[in-house]
């Protein structure tokens, strides 16, 4: 893979874009940009994990049903 490649400046709208080749191309959906001097610095931005996600979560407040009632002891069912 190459490290380094040209690439031409071109308008969109009233933004300045490049064109990201095919080898270069980030696996996310979003990117933070930010500057550096004269340079531009692209990061994408990672997804967050299951575990992350869940830790957002605000606590349940409600109370959930007694699901065990009325159903026999663990000890005594039979395989």
């Amino acid at each position: 893979m190459e490290s380094e490649r040209h690439v031409r400046f071109f308008r969109n709208g009233r933004n300045q874009a490049i064109r990201i080749p095919r080898e270069f191309e980030l696996d996310a959906d979003t990117a933070i940009i930010r500057r550096e001097d004269d340079r531009l610095v692209i990061e994408p931005v990672k997804r967050k994990g299951l575990l992350a996600t869940l830790a957002t979560l605000s606590d349940i407040e409600e109370d959930f049903p007694d699901t065990d009632s009325g159903t026999p002891p663990l000890d005594d069912v039979n395989l």
